[in-house]
């Protein structure tokens, strides 16, 4: 029987752990067990339970220290995600502790792991090989995209990511919850995006010389033709809102379908002294 597995991605700072916090918060409110995996070797605190840390492996600060290796933060956080590459039997057997089937994946902020370098491609196809059904789930802060030329820059890291990765992609615009009304009226019109339109109105020939404009609209017109970059909001504050989401990635994985569906119960038969609601009625 599968098992399920969300890559819960994106650049530094767009809300990847609140997300997993968030979810597994939701999750066990509507009586659904959910594990989450924390595969970030600089992660200092979380706010939700951790049932397998790849700090227990390596950290961010051991790859630093060393004098041999001489990394900065950069450097030593690949070289900590190329070390658990190379010790994917620590997280296979971090994963079958657990009977649960359903798990988040809490990953590091380095952008270069999903547009480029060949690691977490290569933790995909372990977990696949492995019976899971993974989706990846790309966030991107809302309080981001005050423009289009930045909307642009994140929909293209968006869709890099999903052609290197090549697995079911849902993109999310985070923080939702901390937009006033104003700016959430001015983030609808990204969420079903024609980006030559909105370049066009953002960007006036007088502003900006034809070479920028010509490079905008090339851009513009790549992400048009795939037409496969589309974020789905998520505000915190609405448990619909956070329900709605998951049922969109639960669909993207075919989570649950291949469960057994419960047997029902004979009905009762109803005796003669009883009314077919199997109630005594009272009467003689």
């Amino acid at each position: 029987m599968p098992r399920y597995a969300q890559l819960v991605i994106g650049p530094a700072g767009s809300g990847k752990s609140t997300y997993c916090s968030k979810l597994a918060t939701h999750c066990e409110t509507i009586k659904r067990q959910v594990q989450v995996i924390n595969l970030d070797p600089a992660a200092e605190n979380f706010d939700y339970p951790v049932h397998a840390d790849v700090r227990d492996l390596i950290q961010v600060d051991d790859a630093m220290e060393d004098t041999s290796l001489n990394f900065g933060p950069n450097g030593g956080l690949v070289f900590c995600m190329e070390y658990l590459a190379n010790n994917f039997d620590w997280l296979h057997e971090q994963l079958d502790e657990h009977e649960d089937d359903f798990f988040l994946f809490d990953c590091p902020g380095q952008i270069e792991l999903y547009t480029h370098i060949p690691v977490m491609k290569q933790l995909v196809g372990k977990l696949q090989s492995w019976d899971f059904r993974v989706c990846a789930v790309f966030l991107l802060d809302a309080q981001f995209l005050v423009d289009a030329a930045k909307f642009v820059s994140g929909s293209l890291t968006a869709l890099s990511t999903m052609v290197n990765l090549e697995i079911p992609h849902i993109n999310i615009l985070t923080k939702m919850d901390l937009l006033n009304k104003s700016a959430k009226k001015h983030i609808d019109r990204y969420l079903e995006p024609e980006l030559s339109t909105l370049l066009l109105e953002e960007f006036q020939d007088e502003e900006f010389g034809p070479k920028f404009q010509s490079l905008n609209k090339a851009m513009a017109q790549l992400l048009d033709d795939f037409s496969l970059v589309h974020f789905v909001p998520l505000d915190y504050s609405d448990e619909e809102n956070i329900n709605d989401v998951l049922i969109q990635i639960d669909m993207t994985i075919q989570y649950g379908e291949d469960m057994e569906p419960k047997e029902m119960r004979d009905p009762i038969e109803p005796d003669g002294d009883e009314d077919p609601g199997g109630v005594d009625s009272g009467y003689d």
